[in-house]
């Protein structure tokens, strides 16, 4: 990859003011994509598995089809978009995800639609992996994560809106229209990314050794064990949430018999604290280093946790008992998204798309194995508590052991 001081005036320069305001818009409806994808067809989870005669994890199968494709198709997208710029992959991923949703609406069979849920987190990859890119094309440090911590602002509209509009769905048409309101949402994307979204990867910066020597970029990134270690954060912190999304469409509304559109208004809630929780890290930021704040939140996710196994286990507080201690491990979750890609990726922006691609593959890839995980336990309010408690205890453990003490002092930069 170029990177002479001679092209260096070709480096787009971070935008301000109202230019910076719309590429914090643009990107966070870019982003949502991937959260759409997942979180619109969780309320008809339950109605899948009766449709299809099929049991409730193997219903479940077909978001863990979606989480892989989700990780896998970052791994791709990311030296891709090292390559050949951020634009062309971001278009190639949504035209796929247009594509996947119209075969998944005429899926026959339960294993047809896994199959094709799976093509769909591949083109909703490249939302993920290419927003992120350009943040670090962009920006670094501190500045990443108050970018994140605004991203998040704009793509958490996603889970609250998509399980909403997902219920409202259920009430006029069957499942199958959910799939057909994520092909149209991914064509407006398309058209979103063609039009607004800058070319942040000048041709003087991209990787001219071909796709085969890209690939080999991951060698050495895997091998830097700070960064590989903020990627298991990473993953173990966003798998948190994704414990809870899992198994809250029929602990909802088995357990405690909410309808599809009350489950909705209940999901949307913890979309709200994590909004918060992210909007609120950008002030804590002036006071507080990023891996500080991950660490603080970490810890309190691992409290809140032991309390929600053991008021679960007692199982006689009711849905008050549930929703308290999850939208109390939201917050914290709020926390960490924002602040630890932002220390991973400040240490390659040489090769920001490929490592943006590792920290989305650990993301959904912890996702998809915490997904069945959940269905195992039996999908119930306590196999919830305990799935999101053990990922939190992973994460502050992987944090506080493998990163240096001097790096914690002094802001997560050495």
């Amino acid at each position: 990859m170029t990177t002479s001081s001679t092209c260096s005036e070709l480096i787009p320069a971070p935008p301000v003011g109202t230019k910076r305001i719309q590429l914090v818009l643009v990107l966070g409806v870019l982003t949502a994509l991937g959260p759409f994808t997942v979180d619109m067809y969780l309320p008809a989870l339950p109605a899948i598995a009766v449709d299809f005669e099929t049991s409730e994890s193997t219903v479940q199968l077909t978001l863990t089809g979606t989480l892989i494709g989700l990780a896998l198709g970052q791994l791709v997208i990311g030296p891709v978009s090292d390559r050949y710029g951020r634009r062309r992959p971001l278009l190639l991923g949504t035209a796929v995800h247009v594509v996947a949703s119209v075969a998944c609406y005429f899926a026959p069979t339960i294993t047809v639609l896994g199959a094709f849920r799976t093509v769909q987190g591949v083109g909703a990859a490249a939302t993920a992996v290419i927003a992120t890119a350009v943040v670090r094309d962009l920006f670094s440090g501190r500045a990443a994560a108050v970018m994140f911590s605004h991203l998040m602002l704009v793509m958490g509209v996603a889970p609250i809106l998509a399980p909403s509009i997902g219920g409202i769905l259920m009430t006029t048409m069957s499942w199958h229209g959910v799939f057909l309101v994520l092909a149209v949402l991914a064509a407006l994307l398309m058209l979103i990314g063609a039009v607004v979204l800058p070319e942040t990867l000048p041709p003087s910066h991209r990787s001219r050794r071909g796709l085969a020597p890209a690939l080999r970029t991951y060698t050495r990134l895997v091998r830097d064990g700070r960064f590989m270690t903020l990627v298991l954060v990473c993953g173990l912190g966003r798998a948190v949430l994704w414990a809870y999304i899992a198994g809250s469409s029929f602990v909802m509304q088995r357990e405690f018999e909410l309808d599809p559109t009350v489950y909705g208004m209940a999901f949307a809630a913890g979309g709200v604290v994590l909004i918060g929780a992210a909007q609120l890290n950008v002030r804590l930021l002036d006071r507080w280093s990023p891996v500080r704040i991950c660490i603080v939140a970490l810890a309190v996710s691992v409290v809140v946790g032991v309390m929600f196994v053991a008021v679960a286990l007692h199982g006689t507080v009711g849905f008050a008992g549930f929703a308290v201690p999850v939208l109390a491990l939201l917050c914290a979750t709020g926390f960490v998204m924002p602040n630890a890609p932002a220390l991973a990726l400040t240490r390659h922006g040489d090769a920001a798309g490929t490592a943006a691609a590792i920290v989305g593959f650990a993301q959904f890839g912890t996702a998809a194995v915490v997904a069945p995980v959940v269905g195992a336990l039996g999908n119930t309010a306590l196999a919830v508590a305990v799935t999101m408690t053990g990922c939190a205890v992973l994460a502050v453990l992987s944090l506080g052991f493998g990163v240096r003490p001097n790096a914690r002092r002094h802001g997560g930069h050495d």
